[in-house]
């Protein structure tokens, strides 16, 4: 049968304590034992289905993670108390001083930063390149290089990675592919396309209500393991562990994101279908003048579509400014980084998500001053918000 996303999460089957329909939540950050070998098994990793103290991990974390192995198809997977305490361990778990990374140059800005200049300190060394340029990535490759890193949509610019691509790369050379695919949940399952590590944050589209934060790690069962592994594991030992209340929330809303992204994905053509008709500088992966649009056909989901995350290019800070302050104005959405809500969000993220990158090399990835990055929302009446943009743009002068 075809690997279904949405499906997988749907069949998972947990009952509460009591018969509820949603799961117990573990209200306790550390757990009874009956006796003290059980103890010493369980901070050995050999007592199955025992639990220690909930930085190790909690029920309500372990089945918000099954859930999101089930989506990406892996074996399991490690929630974390954000999409950075997702990130730094994992590279940390496997890479040690005189390393070296070969990354994306569009990222996420705090990725960005933690790569630059944060692993340094440790002996870690980056080099950022242009991550559609498989001989420009293969060309990086060092006998230190340990890891790819990338995004499958890349934060802001929406350039599209060819997974398989890398992941032929990678184990060419015996490295491990790590890709981050906060900006497609469902629309890409990069372990179907050979990655070996899939990275989330969780306070973006799964959560989908920008009401708390969470990051994940899927992958095999050895890595999860060695990251909670109480003696030499990343994520135990740098302690970014998520709260099972929260874990408990999160899993509730997973629910709905098949329903969500179909509806984020359906309003983002549409406009940037519109914007692009308009004659604005409009980058959406689903649009055919998108570099990337036949290599995201060839790895994508379809009935999940294009993803929410479309950017316009309006000439300028100042009128990026004032468009997005007008829009907000007009209750389009709101001036706010992040993405995934229910609302429309928006920012210029040269001066927000991406100010860690130096001016110098924004100029020379495309980042330009004028760019908004949009995370569409779930209008109902899409065809009204388009109507409402556009005569704020016709206000400002940016259409004629």
């Amino acid at each position: 049968m075809a690997f279904k996303p949405a499906n997988n999460i749907q069949d998972l089957q947990y009952f509460g304590e009591f018969g509820g329909v949603n799961p117990s939540i573990s209200d306790s950050s550390t757990y009874t034992f009956l006796s003290a070998k059980t103890m010493f098994d369980t901070f050995e990793g050999n007592a199955e289905g025992c639990y220690l103290y909930s930085r190790h991990t909690t029920p309500s974390n372990l089945y918000l993670g099954e859930a999101l192995a089930a989506m990406e198809g892996t074996e399991t997977a490690n929630v974390a108390a954000s999409g950075m305490g997702a990130i730094t361990p994992t590279i940390l778990q496997f890479c040690v001083a005189g390393d070296h990374v070969v990354a994306s140059r569009t990222i996420y800005g705090g990725t960005y930063a933690f790569l630059k200049n944060f692993a340094p300190r440790m002996g870690i060394d980056t080099s950022f390149v242009d991550i559609t340029n498989l001989e420009a990535v293969e060309a990086s490759i060092t006998e230190k290089t340990k890891i790819l890193f990338c995004e499958c949509v890349s934060n802001p610019l929406l350039e599209i990675a060819d997974i398989t691509g890398l992941s032929e790369i990678a184990k060419r050379h015996g490295l491990e592919l790590i890709v981050d695919n906060t900006f497609s949940p469902l629309s890409i399952s990069p372990v179907k396309l050979g990655a070996d590590v899939v990275i989330h944050s969780l306070t973006k589209f799964i959560n989908g209500s920008s009401d708390t934060m969470g990051g994940v790690v899927c992958g095999s069962q050895e890595l999860i393991d060695s990251l909670r592994n109480v003696n030499d594991g990343a994520s135990m030992l740098l302690g970014a562990s998520m709260d099972s209340l929260r874990a408990a929330s999160i899993l509730k809303n997973m629910r709905t994101l098949h329903i969500r992204m179909k509806q984020h994905s359906h309003n983002a053509l549409f406009l940037a279908e519109k914007f692009e008709a308009d004659g604005l500088r409009t980058v959406y992966p689903g649009l055919p003048s998108h570099p990337g649009h036949e290599l995201i056909k060839t790895m994508m989901n379809d009935e999940y579509g294009f993803g929410g995350m479309l950017t316009l290019d309006v000439g300028s800070l100042e009128k990026a400014n004032e468009l997005m302050e007008l829009m907000q104005k007009q209750n389009l959405g709101y001036l706010a980084v992040s993405l995934g809500f229910y609302k429309t969000l928006f920012s210029a993220p040269g001066t927000s998500t991406s100010s860690e990158i130096p001016e110098e090399e924004q100029k020379e990835m495309g980042l330009s001053d004028g760019l908004i990055r949009f995370s569409i929302g779930l209008d109902n009446d899409i065809e009204r918000t388009y109507a409402m943009m556009h005569k704020c743009m016709k206000e400002l002068n940016i259409l004629e």
